[in-house]
């Protein structure tokens, strides 16, 4: 039985995948201007860090994004089907757990490449990697109860075991950005360096991992994640329905609504 496996060969529309020698860079690819997750990036989301720990010719991903964000969360196009149809969103809550799910039993060394704005579920997917190195002219946070939802895709699980439960609550309940030199200085983020540095820090970073023998690497790596899986089997299965009572309300209409018309919200409270 062949137990070669290439993730060239499946079927993606909202990634890009280049190799450099066992290091495989995954690239977030879309005509989104700032790589808005839209139904098809979601589905590719729950299957592509499966397929990346299953590709038999890398050792460390680095995932990464084209363009000028990292991914700057929903599409306000889909909210709005969301919003339209509930159902739609109800269909979408087994791939939302397994983005977390997928992200934290990955054994391969993680590292994040963030370019640019990551926010909402952009900023899960950054946080769930194992090292993040920024641009310090990014940005990233968790606005999910700006547009009228619960942070329930894994920012409720995350900011915290990053920063304590104080400084996330207060972030995810505000909705504010942060830039990536503060998201360091709170330990959020591993490393805030100029744009023209990211490179260099990474390669520094994946030079360190390589001189390591792999397998201690990757399983350290795995014990570790134990904590988190563990909380995420906890917390999910609520944090995704309470995220999918959200979206039936009047204020989660409002807020798209205001947001997409470029005013306040009017918001009742319902």
């Amino acid at each position: 039985m062949s137990h070669e496996f290439r993730i060239e060969d499946q079927s993606y529309s909202r990634f890009t995948f280049e190799r450099d020698g066992r290091v495989l860079k995954a690239f977030i690819t879309s005509d989104h201007p700032v790589n808005g997750v839209d139904g098809p990036m979601h589905d590719e989301l729950a299957r592509v860090f499966t397929d990346l720990q299953r590709d038999s010719e890398s050792d460390i991903i680095v995932l990464a994004a084209k363009g000028r964000a990292f991914c700057a969360g929903g599409d306000f196009a889909w909210f709005q089907q969301q919003i339209d149809d509930p159902a739609s969103f109800r269909a979408i809550a087994w791939d939302a757990k397994r983005i977390v799910s997928s992200l934290l039993e990955m054994e391969k060394p993680l590292l994040c490449r963030l370019n640019g704005a990551a926010a909402g579920l952009g900023a899960t997917i950054a946080l769930l990697c194992d090292i993040i190195v920024a641009d310090e002219k990014a940005v990233i946070g968790d606005p999910h109860v700006k547009v009228g939802l619960v942070a329930g895709d894994g920012g409720a699980l995350i900011w915290p075991q990053l920063i304590g439960y104080a400084r996330a609550k207060e972030l995810l309940m505000t909705g504010d950005m942060l830039s990536a030199v503060e998201a360091k200085a709170l330990g959020l983020i591993n490393h805030a360096v100029p744009g023209d540095q990211l490179d260099a820090k990474l390669a520094e970073i994946i030079a360190k991992l390589q001189g390591n023998p792999k397998w201690a690497v990757r399983w350290t790596k795995s014990v570790t994640n134990i904590p988190l899986r563990a909380l995420a089997a906890q917390m999910m299965d609520a944090a995704i329905g309470w995220e999918s009572v959200s979206n039936y309300l009047g204020d989660r209409r409002e807020a798209v609504a205001a947001m997409a018309e470029k005013r306040s919200p009017k918001l009742t409270g319902e």
